[in-house]
C-alpha cells in the first residue's frame, strides 16, 4: 500500500518502507545469487560482477530500458521517480524487474537539488544512506584522482629543485619537463564550492610544492568517475586509468598517468567501485547504483558494468540518462551503447504537463513562492505551445530506430483534458503515451506506463548509431548539432579548428568517442531558448581531452566544473535526532 504523501515526507516514507527491506542473505535468496557474488556492507551489499557474470554469461539478456526527458526546467521533470515508478509499476505486473541509477553526487544533495533518490512512493531506499556516501565510491574515486594530482606536483616540485639527472637517478623515471601553464586537471571535492574554482598552490618556498595555479571541481565531474562508468572489467579499468593526460610536457606532449607511474595506485583505490552497491524501491524492486558522472562532460548514465549485469539477473532492467534526450539520450545512443555492445528496446521520455507550460512561454517561477496559476490550472493553449519540445524529443528518439514511450508524470493538478492533450500529440508524432501518479500512488499508479513499456519491449527494435565511427568529428559534430538539437550546425572558433584538424588527423583519436559539452537548459547553447530554437548554429570554443575515458569533448559556451552553493541550501534543514541517530530533513 502507498504511503500518504500529503502527510509525509521522502524521509519518512523511506523510514518506513525500510522496516521491511530484505537485508543481504534475504537478497541472496530472492535473486538466486551465491554467497561469493555478494559482499555485506551492514544493511546493504555490493554484488561481484565478474562472479555474477561468469555465472550467467550464458543466460538470454533481458528487456533492456532506458529513461530520458524533455528539456529541463524548474517545474522538474522526474526522471529517476519515473525510473523507479517504473520498477514498481513492472513489479506489480509481475515481472521479474530491477534497474540500475547513477550515485548523487553531496554537492547538489547538500545544495538545491536534494537526495535524487526519486520521491514520494517512487524513491529509493535506504534514502539516507543514498544521499549521504553510500558505500564509498565517491571517497575512492576522490582519492584515486587526487593521488594522480599529488603525484603530478610533486613531480614538479621535485624535478625543479633537484634538476633533470639527479631526479632520473632518484626516481628511475624520466624527466617530465612538464609545463606548469598546460596542467590540464584539478583537483576535486564533492560539494558545490565556489571559492575553490580557482585557488594558488604551493606557497611558501621550495619545500611547499610548486606554486602555480589550480583550482577545484566537482568529484562527479572527475575523469575518474566517468572512467567506471565505461569501463567493462577492472583490467579495463586499470588501462583506462593509467591513460588519463593530466598535463603537457614543454614540447607539446602529452604527459599520463601512465607517465607519472601512478595509474597501478589509483586502480587500488577504485578496485572496490568496480562492483555496484545494491538498493531497492520503496516496494522492494531491486535496483543497482553504481556511478555517477557529469552529464554535461561524460556519459550521464548509470554503469554498462552494472547494466550488463541487470540484463542478466532481471527480465526488465530500467536505466536512467542524465538531462534531455538531447544530451542524456544521445550519449545513451552514440556512446554507452557503442562502448557496450547493447541494444536498448526502448527509451521512455518523461515529461510533466507544467514544464511543456513552461516552454510553451509559461511565467518564471520563484523559488519559495507560490507557483502562477498558469501551472496549477487548466491552461490547455500554453500546453499545447509548449508541446514541441516534446515531438521534438520524440523525434530524436525515433532517429535511433525505437519508437519512444512517453510518460506524463502527473500532479494532482494536472487536469483529464491536459492529459488527454499531450496523449494526441505524442501518438500523433509516433509515440505511446501512459499517465502515471507514481509519485503519489507507487506501483498502483505506474500501471499504464508499466503496460505501455512491455507493449514497446515486443516491438522490433531497428536501434542503430547516429553516425559511424569513421565519421571525422568536426562532420559528427555537425552532423550532432542538426540532427538532434535541431541547429544549422556548428561554428568553430580558431582554436577549437585548430585542435580539431590536429585531432583529426592523428589516428590515435579515430576511435574516440564524440562527447558534447553544452547546456541542458535548452536544445540550443544558449540556456534561456526555451522550446525548439529555430535558425541558430552551435559555437564550439574548445575540446577537452579524456584520453582515459576516450572522449573527444567538444564544449559549446561555459559548462562550469565546480558548481555553486545556493544562498538557500539543502544543508540547512538536514539534521540528527541524537538519541536514536536517525537522519532528518532530507529529500
Amino acid at each position: 500500500m502507498a504511503y500518504d504523501v500529503s502527510q509525509m515526507k521522502d524521509w519518512q516514507i523511506s523510514e518506513a518502507a525500510e522496516q521491511n527491506m530484505p537485508m543481504p542473505d534475504e537478497w541472496r535468496d530472492k535473486l538466486g545469487l551465491s554467497k561469493e557474488e555478494m559482499i555485506p556492507m551492514g544493511r546493504l551489499s555490493k554484488l561481484d560482477f565478474l562472479q555474477v557474470m561468469n555465472r550467467m554469461q550464458d543466460k538470454p539478456d533481458g528487456k533492456y530500458i532506458e529513461v530520458t526527458a524533455i528539456t529541463p526546467t524548474p517545474l522538474g521533470e522526474g526522471k529517476s521517480t519515473t525510473s523507479v515508478g517504473l520498477m514498481e509499476g513492472l513489479g506489480k505486473r509481475g515481472k521479474n524487474v530491477g534497474g540500475a541509477l547513477r550515485q548523487p553526487s553531496g554537492g547538489p544533495t547538500m545544495n538545491i537539488k536534494g537526495s535524487a533518490a526519486g520521491g514520494g512512493n517512487a524513491i529509493l531506499i535506504p534514502m539516507t544512506e543514498f544521499s549521504l556516501g553510500l558505500t564509498g565510491d565517491i571517497n575512492d574515486i576522490m582519492n584515486a584522482h587526487n593521488l594522480a594530482m599529488v603525484a603530478l606536483t610533486s613531480r614538479m616540485q621535485h624535478e625543479r629543485n633537484y634538476g633533470p639527472e639527479k631526479i632520473e637517478q632518484l626516481s628511475g623515471i624520466r624527466p617530465l619537463n612538464i609545463d606548469p601553464n598546460r596542467v590540464e586537471m584539478n583537483w576535486i571535492i564533492d560539494y558545490c564550492a565556489q571559492a575553490l574554482r580557482k585557488t594558488v598552490i604551493g606557497l611558501g618556498g621550495r619545500a611547499n610544492g610548486y606554486t602555480m595555479e589550480s583550482g577545484f571541481n566537482i568529484a562527479v565531474s572527475s575523469e575518474c568517475m566517468a572512467i567506471l562508468s565505461i569501463a567493462t572489467d577492472l583490467a579495463d579499468l586499470r588501462e583506462r586509468l593509467n591513460n588519463m593526460t593530466v598535463a603537457f610536457d614543454l614540447n607539446g606532449q602529452r604527459v599520463t598517468t601512465g607517465d607519472l607511474q601512478v595509474g597501478g595506485a589509483m586502480t587500488a583505490w577504485m578496485r572496490n567501485t568496480i562492483n555496484p552497491t545494491l538498493m531497492c524501491t520503496a516496494e522492494y524492486q531491486p535496483c543497482m547504483v553504481h556511478a555517477g558522472p557529469f552529464a554535461n562532460i561524460a556519459v550521464g548514465q548509470s554503469s554498462i558494468i552494472s547494466d550488463r549485469m541487470g540484463l542478466k539477473m532481471f527480465d526488465y532492467h530500467v536505466t536512467e540518462s542524465g538531462f534531455a534526450a538531447d544530451i542524456g539520450f544521445e550519449k545513451f545512443w552514440n556512446v554507452k551503447c557503442r562502448n557496450s555492445g547493447l541494444k536498448p528496446h526502448v527509451s521512455v521520455l518523461t515529461a510533466t504537463i507544467r514544464a511543456l507550460k513552461m516552454h510553451g512561454g509559461g511565467p518564471k517561477v520563484t523559488p519559495g513562492r507560490p507557483l502562477p496559476e498558469e501551472y496549477t490550472k487548466e491552461n490547455l493553449d500554453l500546453l499545447d505551445k509548449g508541446m514541441d519540445n516534446l515531438i521534438h524529443m520524440i523525434g530524436v528518439i525515433r532517429k535511433s530506430g525505437m519508437n519512444p514511450v512517453v510518460c506524463v508524470n502527473c500532479f494532482p493538478t494536472d487536469t483529464k483534458a491536459e492529459i488527454d492533450l499531450v496523449k494526441k500529440r505524442a501518438q500523433e508524432a509516433g509515440a505511446r503515451c501512459a499517465a502515471s501518479t507514481h509519485f503519489m500512488d507507487g506501483g498502483d499508479g505506474a500501471l499504464e506506463l508499466a503496460d505501455a513499456v512491455i507493449d514497446a519491449c515486443e516491438e522490433e527494435s531497428k536501434f542503430e548509431f547516429l553516425y559511424p565511427m569513421d565519421m571525422p568529428l568536426r562532420e559528427r559534430v555537425d552532423t550532432i548539432a542538426r540532427e538532434v538539437y535541431g541547429g544549422e550546425g556548428a561554428d568553430w572558433s580558431p582554436e577549437a579548428e585548430r585542435k580539431a584538424k590536429m585531432l583529426e588527423e592523428d589516428p590515435q583519436f579515430k576511435e574516440y568517442a564524440t562527447m558534447m559539452a553544452k547546456t541542458h537548459l535548452s536544445l540550443s547553447h544558449e540556456p534561456t531558448w526555451k522550446g525548439v530554437p529555430k535558425g541558430w548554429r552551435l559555437p564550439v570554443r574548445d575540446i577537452y581531452i579524456y584520453s582515459g575515458a576516450k572522449f573527444l569533448v567538444p564544449v559549446a559556451g561555459t559548462i562550469p566544473f565546480m558548481p555553486g552553493t545556493s544562498s538557500n541550501p539543502a544543508y540547512t534543514k538536514v539534521d540528527v535526532e541524537t538519541d536514536t541517530g536517525k537522519v532528518t530533513g532530507l529529500f
